[in-house]
C-alpha cells in the first residue's frame, strides 16, 4: 500500500525525494501517513482537497484486510 501511495503522489510533487509514507498499525485501523515539501502540499491537496480525496478513494478501493479500516493522513 506504501508503494501505491508513493507512486501516485511521486508525479505530482516538485520534490519527489520528499515524499515519505509511514504506516501506523492499530487494532482496528491502519494509517498511514504521507509527508511532502512544504512546497508541493498544495500540489497533493489540490483545489478544495480533490486530488486528496482522490487519492483517498483509490487507497480504500485498493484495501487488502477486509477487517481493517483504511486511513490517509496528509501532512
Amino acid at each position: 500500500m506504501k508503494a501505491l501511495i508513493e507512486s501516485i503522489v511521486t508525479p505530482l510533487v516538485d520534490h519527489p525525494e520528499d515524499v515519505v509514507v509511514t504506516e501506523t498499525e492499530e487494532e482496528t485501523k491502519i494509517v498511514y501517513h504521507l509527508t511532502v515539501n512544504q512546497e508541493d502540499v498544495g500540489k497533493v491537496i489540490g483545489k478544495n482537497g480533490r486530488i486528496a480525496k482522490a487519492i483517498r478513494t483509490v487507497v480504500y478501493a485498493a484495501k487488502s484486510d477486509a477487517n481493517k479500516k483504511i486511513y490517509l493522513d496528509i501532512m
